[in-house]
């Protein structure tokens, strides 16, 4: 395997919770070992769960073996679930970059070398993210708007296709300079830890600074019952209505601009669908009727969120920061 070209050095954190996911998580860090660029070291930390902690343990070794990568596990020390579980992590993050994996993905060869790329050729960018592509475990249904891939957390028709700004990263596969995390205090929300780093980091460095590289890819898994009907407007309505508290407690950070696009290109996506219809597409109907239901789902959430803060009543979303160094 090849050493990056550049001086830049990188860590790779995979968070791991359940051990319904082992095979899926041996699957990912085997993915970071066989990158083109080799990582430091690839951090596993574990969510409160003290059996699957030790049988991490147990397969790598709680300070890692001696080859390279190494390979660390860790017990997330904080209260909270995924935000905490990476601020852990960061903790033993000893390089320039730290790349983050989802557990249940599995990087392709060169993902961590195409993201180190554009911190050398843009040394204006501080966070990277790279393409989660779906891989779908059953056939995917045919009302599923490719529009709203954001539900299961992977790379969404309206992304860019190509090198470019962006205000919300995707946490399955997302890079940061690791001084400007611990700039910004880490990860302060568990629900929306990529998007909370993503303004945090725009409002310190600029829009600019925040960008999204499709040709970083991994291959993301998508578990049977994230096709459902259920599970789309029921994400779409929780997820926006957690959002009212996750942009209230960025303070300035905060803004629903990139909601607001969004909303705006599905209209021009229900016209197209609806044009496809009329010309014999039953499924195409059906989109645009799903992403007309998703966005009401999702307005009355964001609405019902936003009731729910002036009455004190919306949940708390922060995890336990990290102090700027």
């Amino acid at each position: 395997m090849a050493r990056p070209t550049s001086d830049l050095s990188a860590d790779v954190v995979i968070c791991a919770y359940t051990e319904d996911r082992w095979d899926m998580l041996c699957r990912a860090v085997a993915s970071v070992q066989e990158q083109s660029t080799v990582p430091g070291q690839i951090l596993v930390c574990v969510d409160h769960n003290e059996r699957l902690y030790e049988r991490c343990v147990e397969r790598w070794g709680a300070t890692g073996a001696a080859k390279v990568p190494t390979v660390r596990v860790l017990r997330n020390r904080f209260p909270g679930r995924l935000g905490s579980a990476r601020n852990t992590a960061v903790e033993q993050v000893e390089a320039d970059i730290v790349a983050f994996l989802d557990d249940d993905a599995e990087a392709t060869p060169t993902w961590l070398e195409t993201l180190l790329r554009v911190y050398v050729e843009h040394p204006g960018a501080v966070a990277v993210g790279g393409a989660p592509v779906p891989n779908h475990r059953i056939e995917r249904p045919g009302w599923f708007p490719h529009e709203f891939d954001w539900v299961f957390g992977c790379h969404y028709e309206g992304l860019p296709d190509q090198l470019a700004p962006v205000r919300h990263l995707i946490g399955a596969s997302m890079s940061v300079r690791t001084d400007a995390l611990w700039s910004v205090g880490g990860f302060h929300s568990d629900k929306h830890d990529d998007m909370d780093l993503s303004h945090r980091v725009a409002a310190d460095y600029g829009a600019a600074a925040v960008l999204y590289e499709p040709k970083a890819q991994i291959s993301h898994v998508v578990h049977p019952e994230r096709l459902t009907w259920s599970y789309f407007w029921r994400r779409c309505y929780w997820i926006n209505r957690s959002k009212v508290r996750a942009f209230h407690d960025m303070g300035g950070a905060g803004n629903i601009t990139a909601e607001l696009q969004f909303a705006r290109r599905m209209a021009a996506s229900v016209a197209r669908k609806l044009l496809r219809a009329l010309r014999g597409d039953t499924d195409a109907f059906r989109q645009a009727a799903a992403i007309v239901a998703g966005l009401g789902a999702a307005g009355v959430g964001y609405l019902q969120g936003r009731l729910e803060l002036r009455l004190g009543r919306l949940p708390v979303s922060l995890t336990t920061g990290l102090e700027p160094r």
